[in-house]
């Protein structure tokens, strides 16, 4: 009998099968029941980020292995954390127990261990800023390795290529610098002053932004940003500023520039825009919504609708930063939207 997939689009998936694990030695069982019946196998932590295209052939393991421990030298504090954690309850944590660094990182969905495949960002800080170690566990064999150099870039890293199949996040290293230097340079977070300003109250400022724009997904479904910011050539950029004065824009490294997906989506005049049951959200034009008993199809219809608009009006083409997972495992996005 089918087994609905935890998703936070909320979406009407299925799965052979999905079995939790709390520790290494129930990931490799899972792993092995599943090599038995010659079935795919997918690791989940809360099915953030993810928008399953079709009900999946195979077995799903939800990956809930917990526990924090910290240790500090003179300069940081070092904390392993399990991966099937939850994000926004460890950046809580963090906040609560006088362990700054992560706080313009409050309330991004999902569990830990996907923190270093996506490296997750927000207001100014990515995940390659604190991240320490990776330990993964080479489900085929037991074996557990530790990775200390993700190759992180924009919502990428080698855990998302080298280290895609075949290996499951068990826990992560963070280190956190106790010469604490806040980050303001990003959107609201700049009216703060430097001197004085807590990491609790750029927490706070973090969770009320993110609350008054994003939807709750127990609320109304969705996996967050759907698409990456696109980064493009400087003299590309410049162009666009003279037609468009208003373009929110980010300095990249060799002559690139990051510019908001959200602010082209809205200026497209998408916002509240609806195909089926799927929605862009009202608020916030980078989030795609579940409106109303949406199914897959709806999801994608929307999606690709958004991309061809933006591509037909400002000639960039729009990146899912959300896997696609079809069924028998992931599955390229562009290609899919493209037909």
């Amino acid at each position: 009998m089918a087994t609905r997939i935890p998703n936070t689009f909320n979406l009407p998936v299925y799965a052979n099968d999905v079995i939790t694990a709390n520790s290494v030695a129930q990931l490799i069982d899972c792993y092995h029941q599943a090599t038995k019946k010659n079935l795919p196998i997918l690791i989940l932590g809360q099915g953030s980020n993810t928008l399953f295209t079709q009900n999946f052939d195979g077995i799903i393991i939800v990956n809930r292995i917990d526990g924090i421990a910290i240790s500090e030298d003179s300069e940081h504090w070092f904390l392993k954390v399990g991966a099937g954690e939850i994000w926004h309850q460890l950046v809580t944590y963090t906040i609560e127990n006088d362990l700054p660094g992560l706080e313009n990182l409050a309330l991004i969905p999902g569990c830990v261990g996907s923190a270093p495949i996506q490296n997750i960002g927000a207001y100014g800080v990515e995940f390659e800023r604190v991240a320490d170690f990776v330990e993964l566990l080479e489900l085929s064999t037991g074996n557990i390795i530790t990775v200390t150099d993700g190759h992180y870039g924009y919502r990428e890293s080698i855990f998302k290529s080298q280290y895609l199949n075949g290996y499951v996040v068990i826990s992560v290293g963070i280190k956190l610098a106790k010469n604490w230097q806040p980050i303001l340079s990003y959107g609201e977070l700049k009216q703060f002053d430097q001197q004085t300003v807590s990491a609790k109250i750029i927490f706070d400022k973090v969770c009320d932004i993110r609350r008054s724009k994003l939807p709750d997904p127990q609320v109304l479904g969705n996996a967050g940003s759907f698409f990456k910011n696109p980064v493009i050539k400087n003299i590309d950029y410049h162009q666009l500023k003279q037609r468009y004065p208003d373009l929110p824009a980010y300095p990249q490294a060799n002559d690139y520039v990051k510019i908001a997906a959200g602010w082209l989506i809205d200026q497209c005049g998408l916002k509240g825009h609806q195909i089926g049951g799927a929605a862009v959200h009202d608020k916030q034009a980078l989030v795609l919504v579940n409106k109303h008993q949406a199914i897959a199809q709806d999801v994608i219809d929307l999606a690709a609708f958004v991309r061809n608009t933006v591509q037909q009006k400002f000639g960039i083409s729009l990146t899912p930063e959300i896997r696609f997972i079809g069924k028998d495992g992931e599955i390229d996005a562009i290609e899919l939207l493209s037909q």
